[in-house]
């Protein structure tokens, strides 16, 4: 028991360390009305594993402090990376729709804290355009393409105790 617990902690804190990492690295493609965070990509680990859930949402509140954003950013921005998270994981059974949740949560949410939160002028419904676009890329594109290549060692690397 006390194994998988710390797993499961080992999990989520790697998952956690290595968005963190993305989003620093891309952080000139990450914020913004149109932004493509590389990071996003990993909203599809919850495929397998649950402990990618609470790795993402820390490691998102951990790039945004880390970024410099402001507060309704990092709380909502992480929230919506949450939700996005949570959604992934329970739609697990159906791969091809694993990245969907963080596409439409990302979409509906970070407009909002641009929009009101740094008083990005372009109008909503455009930014739920830009921000979906962007999310796609990282999250469909590069998110399946990270699942699909994890897909066949998913016994070694996200192993239970």
């Amino acid at each position: 028991m006390r194994d998988k617990k710390v797993l499961f902690m080992v999990q989520a804190a790697a998952i956690a360390a290595v968005y963190v990492v993305l989003t620093v690295v891309g952080a000139a493609f990450g914020f913004g009305p149109v932004q493509v965070r590389f990071s996003e990509a990993l909203t599809v680990l919850p495929y397998f594993t649950p402990a990618a859930i609470p790795g993402l949402f820390i490691g998102c509140i951990i790039a945004n402090l880390t970024a410099g954003a402001i507060p309704l950013d990092i709380v909502f921005g992480s929230i919506a990376t949450l939700i996005g998270a949570v959604g992934s994981y329970t739609l697990r059974r159906q791969k091809f729709l694993v990245p969907v949740p963080p596409i439409i949560a990302n979409a509906v949410i970070v407009p909002f804290v641009l929009y009101y939160g740094y008083g990005d002028p372009m109008p909503i419904p455009m930014m739920m355009l830009t921000v979906g676009a962007g999310e796609v890329i990282a999250c469909y594109v590069i998110g399946m393409i990270l699942l699909l290549a994890l897909d066949r060692y998913k016994g070694v690397i996200f192993r239970t105790a």
